[in-house]
């Protein structure tokens, strides 16, 4: 038996070893001793994390034309069709929700008669198959980099597959409604920036657009031409 004690301490270690267990005894202030019997030494497998890189659109493009990069566009399919970087890879990070069970159905339901209706989002859940499709189409040291429309689904999808082992990953901070028109080669109906807007707000910014301008329209009409307007508007 091999003692060690440190000047100043309060405690002193006791060993006594055999071929694989070793008894831990530690004398404390009081004269107690604890014993602890330790497990035999395993193999650790060590794992190396890469930080995930969050850039700006023009950081984002160095990265597409310089580095290699590859996107991976993880928006619902919706916004996706709407406009998407050309050559990019689709993977849903959220898919539609079609489960018909009633508590699905309540909270469907409840959805479309708001968000889906004034903002045009559909009612979504988890892709269980996100991770595997990156992994079909891409090896662990891929460069990819994440977009989608306001920054947080990219951010997420980032980290599980920084979990799943892939090394090389940037995301667009703020996601695709921060770029500026022409920064990528898009798809698409709309601009970028412009995908993730939808529903009854889009109608209503038209109309608001119409309004607008019929009220500016009458404002100069009747300033400089007050003559005219009060023919055509008599006061009573």
């Amino acid at each position: 038996m091999a003692s060690i004690a440190a000047s100043g301490c309060c405690t002193a270690l006791y060993f006594n070893s055999n071929m694989q267990t070793s008894w831990h005894g530690y004398r404390t202030l009081d004269a107690r001793i604890v014993s602890q019997k330790s497990l035999p030494m395993r193999s650790l497998r060590l794992r190396v994390s890469a930080e995930i890189n969050y850039v700006n659109a023009d950081e984002a493009k160095q990265l597409l034309e310089v580095e290699g990069f590859m996107v991976v566009d993880v928006r619902d399919k919706s916004q996706f069709e709407r406009a998407h970087i050309k050559s990019c890879y689709h993977a849903p990070l959220f898919i539609e929700n079609k489960d018909n069970d009633p508590g699905t159905i309540v909270k469907r339901t409840l959805h479309n008669n708001f968000s889906g209706l004034f903002y045009g989002l559909p009612f979504t859940k988890p892709n269980p198959d996100f991770v595997q499709s990156i992994k079909n189409q891409f090896s662990p040291e891929s460069k990819l980099l994440l977009v989608c429309q306001e920054g947080m689904r990219s951010a997420a999808a980032a980290r599980k597959l920084e979990e799943a082992g892939f090394q090389n990953i940037a995301c667009i901070t703020s996601g695709l409604q921060s770029v500026k028109p022409g920064t990528f080669e898009s798809v698409g109906s709309t601009e970028l920036q412009d995908a993730g807007k939808a529903g009854l707000v889009m109608i209503q910014g038209k109309i608001s657009v119409v309004l607008g301008t019929v009220l500016i329209c009458a404002f100069l009409f009747i300033t400089f031409f007050p003559d005219q307007a009060e023919k055509l508007f008599p006061s009573s």
